[in-house]
């Protein structure tokens, strides 16, 4: 079984830094179509700006919090690339917040940011994958790929916000996998442990030992590299897994074999 993705066209979310950015160019490596997408115009462009019109890569910037930017990156994706087969969400944002302040809205913040645009989008771009294959009874029409954490199944106080939007977007994945089975759309996720994003690499600027605190919690003794989790999210997108949906891959060098309540759970 074959795990290429080369001709197919993917739209890749939070692809300005880290992870997504990492998942972008591995697909485009690969012989796929790509869409950048993020809120960081400038970054994106710094990144990828002299290699997009000429080649298989594009970037759009926008707030996916909004249903007319969601609207126009698919026009903005069938203009550049005729078609739509692979959705990777991987904007996300990691938030600490305390547990018992009634005031703190992180929860509902993190709902709005890391929830409803994959949400909203999942829906939109599904619609059009079905559209594309209507009448070819053999055809994949197309694979989503949900990015989330083991924050969903660990317990890290501080971390609530995150860890509920986190199982949220999982239990997003199961219920529109069979919504979408019939429609011949895989929707699958990988929840990720430590992997060197954006925003980890600020954390470890801002405190040195949180490094050894991760390690010291991860059976494989490290963090992994974000081409390692763009590996997990190819062979999602890929027909390698062509008789797997609605699962939530975990690639967290063992993190949650352990489980201790207190230990970095991103």
């Amino acid at each position: 079984m074959s795990f290429s993705i080369a001709g197919k066209t993917a739209i890749v979310t939070g692809a300005a830094h880290g992870i997504g950015l990492a998942i972008g160019r591995q697909f485009a490596e690969k012989g796929a179509n790509v869409m950048f997408v993020d809120m960081d115009e400038a970054h994106l462009a710094e990144q990828i700006g002299d290699q997009a019109e000429d080649s298989n890569i594009r970037y759009f910037a926008g707030d996916l919090r909004e249903r007319l930017t969601i609207a126009n990156l698919l026009s903005a994706t069938l203009d550049a690339f005729d078609e739509v087969n692979i959705l990777v969400n991987g904007a996300r944002q990691v938030i600490t917040s305390d547990p018992l302040d009634p005031q703190d809205n992180t929860v509902g913040m993190l709902l709005d940011q890391n929830l409803m645009p994959a949400l909203r989008l999942s829906q939109v771009v599904a619609r059009r994958m079905i559209k594309q294959a209507e009448g070819q009874e053999d055809r994949v029409a197309g694979s989503i790929i949900n990015l989330s954490s083991i924050a969903a199944r660990r317990t890290h106080p501080d971390l609530l916000a995150y860890s509920v939007s986190s199982a949220a977007l999982d239990q997003m994945t199961r219920s529109l996998a069979v919504a979408l089975a019939p429609h011949r759309i895989r929707v699958n996720a990988v929840a990720f442990g430590s992997v060197m994003s954006a925003s980890l690499k600020g954390t470890l600027k801002e405190n040195g030992d949180y490094r050894s605190d991760i390690e010291k919690h991860t059976p494989l003794s490290r963090i992994a590299a974000p081409g390692e989790l763009a590996d997990a999210v190819q062979y999602l997108a890929s027909d390698g897994s062509g008789f797997m949906t609605g699962q939530i891959l975990t690639l967290d060098g063992g993190r949650t074999l352990l489980d201790p309540v207190a230990a970095p759970a991103h």
